[in-house]
């Protein structure tokens, strides 16, 4: 059970500037449906992973909408730590929309974080209703990985739609890569301009994406 935490100012173990704290509440008070934050990593192993844990662990104790679970690192995980957000039902048991975030999401990606959260918890109502329809024909799974940093100001929106995507079908999964963190994803993906997408790990597109851009790429991903 979270132990609220006072509103007014943060807790010295807060890894935010009062005026974000001030803010945060516009974002998580009345969300619709809790969520919980898992982290996968150990704080011994990085500064990375400690920090991950000390956010999910004091925005679970400042909201009631969030709680907060940590996990050993996995080998199935390259790289940590590693973010999920879960949408919880009213008996406790958690839902996996498949939203993950690897690495701490520091600077910039602090919002990419609040729309992994508000994407779980309004259960991707935020799409257009013609995304919607189009998701539904969705007839084979899709990897979305959105590579980004904490400077990438275009992040944070195509991380939205991307989580956004995949809160609404069970057929897509998507990662927001912290390439500041992790910069053996540019190498992989040979990216020179961010944010990148890469769509079932073959399937690459530079720049900035709207929702319906993003689907239009899915589709010609499967259907090359």
């Amino acid at each position: 059970m979270n132990t609220p935490i006072s509103p007014a100012t943060p807790p010295t173990d807060a890894p935010f500037s009062a005026e974000v704290w001030a803010k945060l509440p516009d974002y998580f008070t009345h969300l619709p449906h809790r969520v919980q934050i898992n982290v996968w990593g150990d704080a011994e192993s990085s500064l990375g992973e400690r920090d991950a844990l000390r956010l999910a662990r004091v925005l679970a104790r400042r909201f009631e909408t969030i709680t907060f679970a940590h996990f050993p690192q996995r080998d199935d995980y390259p790289f940590y730590p590693v973010l999920g957000v879960m949408g919880l039902e009213a008996d406790g048991s958690a839902i996996d929309y498949g939203v993950r975030i690897i690495g701490h999401p520091g600077g910039n990606q602090m919002t990419s974080l609040i729309t992994a959260i508000q994407a779980v918890a309004f259960r991707g109502a935020s799409l257009a209703p013609r995304t919607r329809l189009r998701l539904t024909k969705l007839a084979q799974d899709v990897e979305l990985e959105v590579i980004s940093d904490a400077e990438d100001e275009a992040g944070p929106a195509l991380a939205k739609h991307a989580f956004g995507l995949a809160v609404a079908t069970p057929r897509i999964r998507a990662f927001l890569i912290m390439a500041d963190v992790f910069p053996e994803a540019l190498l992989r993906y040979s990216v020179n301009y961010l944010p990148h997408t890469v769509i079932n790990g073959r399937y690459h597109v530079a720049g900035a994406l709207g929702e319906t851009e993003l689907l239009q790429h899915v589709a010609r991903a499967l259907n090359p």
